[in-house]
Order: C-alpha cells, then sequence, then structure tokens
C-alpha cells in the first residue's frame, strides 16, 4: 500500500508534502505531484500537511477520485524509478493532462 496524491493537487502543487517526505518518494509533474508507489514507505508525514487535503492513503482515496490510484501506478510502471524527487517530470499522466486549467486567483 502507499499514499495517493488525488485531483485537488492538480494546478496546485503546494510542495510541503515534498519537503516533509522521509524517503523522497513525493515527484513534481507540470501540472501535480506524484507519490511513487514502490519507493512510499506508508509513514503518512506528507498527508497532514497538505494544505489541499489531496493526499490520501490507498484504501482511502474517495470514490470520485479513485482513478488517481490507478493514475500513480500507471504513471510509475511506464517512467520506472527516477531515483529522488530533486528533478522535474516532463509529463503528467493522461488523466491529469485531461483535467480542465485551473482559474488562478486574483
Amino acid at each position: 500500500m502507499a499514499f495517493v496524491i488525488a485531483q485537488p493537487c492538480v494546478d496546485v502543487k503546494d510542495k510541503a508534502c515534498i519537503e516533509e517526505c522521509p524517503v523522497d518518494c513525493i515527484y513534481e509533474g507540470p501540472r501535480k505531484l506524484y507519490i511513487h508507489p514502490d519507493e512510499c514507505v506508508d509513514c503518512g508525514a506528507c498527508e497532514p500537511v497538505c494544505p489541499v487535503e489531496a493526499v490520501f492513503y490507498e484504501d482511502s482515496v474517495p470514490a470520485r477520485w479513485a482513478d488517481y490510484t490507478t493514475a500513480e501506478r500507471e504513471f510509475f510502471a511506464a517512467l520506472g524509478s527516477p531515483g529522488g524527487a530533486g528533478d522535474r517530470l516532463e509529463s503528467d499522466h493522461p488523466l491529469v493532462a485531461a483535467e480542465p486549467l485551473a482559474e488562478s486567483t486574483p
């Protein structure tokens, strides 16, 4: 099991979770942050620091965002293990890329 970052992170990417993660398993895509399911140690440090409540334990992702659990697994199955969250990823999973762009606030 692992934690998952769901739809509320799209176009927000606060990054507090990256700073809190002790194993460097959270990666930044163009529009969303991703938790590598094979690198996550289930410590839960990322969950309480997320200001938009986008981080969920894999079995607790709300039904409306269940596709994000699959998306993170598929994303890293294709990408592999980039070896640390320092580098920004070049693309997002198609589910994220298809999300409408968030309106910016003044």
